[in-house]
């Protein structure tokens, strides 16, 4: 299916696509066997990491999908009179086991675990899923990122889900680009645990509110209060200053299209 044009927001270019054109996307590019291509799901967890490390900035640039995955940045995005569509990656990995992942089709988890893993291949009845124990320190340790890169090279598969949590997973799946694997990987972080019911997420009508951020801060406080109580709110201030740069940006373009008539 042909992709719309990228769309630029909070200096990071999206690809504008909901949850069902990302998952129909996936399904196609896999079904066809091309070389290796990922897709990234940044949140605002991840827009406020880059701010403080923009060094990471390209581990979404060089995605092949780069989608939102925050009903809150959505939201910011259409106050900014920008129309992207939240797409979130929980919702594309049902999408992707409920509607188009075959019984035959090779699927690989990276991360999570073998009962995570072992569940939902009955659930869904996988015949060639194959789980890999992800090594630990993964973000500092290139060697333990290159295991995970091996195994996607030495079991080719349609689909590979890293679930190894944010900016790991991303750096596992560009490396997997740089060394020519196959199959189309999703950077998917809590999507398994949640679609095997590991792990219990918002009801639906938290997640149209746009409180899906508050169920997870009360199902994990100890792990997730910083996330969401520190460090979530400072997108309001990266937002107002790329608004306040935009706006600035458009009128020195309008004086000079005035001036060069």
């Amino acid at each position: 299916m042909p992709l719309p044009a990228r769309l630029s927001f909070l200096d990071l270019a999206f690809d504008p696509l909901d949850a069902a054109q990302a998952a129909r996307a996936m399904a196609d590019r896999a079904q066809r066997g091309e070389r290796f291509a990922y897709v990234a799901t940044p949140n605002v967890d991840h827009m406020v990491r880059l701010q403080q490390q923009p060094e990471l900035c390209s581990l979404y640039a060089d995605a092949w999908l780069n989608l939102c995955d925050s009903r809150i940045l959505e939201l910011f995005a259409r106050a900014s009179r920008l129309d992207l569509p939240c797409a979130p990656g929980a919702d594309i990995v049902e999408l992707l086991f409920r509607e188009h992942i075959r019984a035959e089709d090779t699927v690989l988890f990276i991360g999570g675990s073998l009962g995570l893993a072992d569940k939902l291949r009955a659930d869904f009845g996988l015949n060639d899923m194959r789980w890999f124990n992800a090594p630990h320190g993964l973000r500092t340790n290139a060697d333990a990122r290159a295991a995970c890169v091996d195994f996607i090279r030495s079991n080719p598969a349609a689909y590979i889900f890293l679930s190894v949590g944010s900016p790991q997973q991303e750096m596992i799946a560009r490396e997997a680009r740089e060394a020519g694997c196959t199959g189309v990987a999703i950077c998917c972080g809590a999507a398994l645990e949640f679609l095997s019911g590991e792990t219990q997420r918002a009801p639906k009508w938290m997640r149209a509110s746009r409180l899906e951020w508050l169920h997870r801060l009360g199902s994990e406080p100890g792990r997730l209060w910083r996330r969401y109580i520190v460090d979530g709110p400072r997108i309001f201030g990266i937002w107002r200053r790329w608004s306040a740069d935009r706006g600035r940006s458009s009128a020195n373009a309008s004086a000079v299209a005035a001036s060069s008539r």
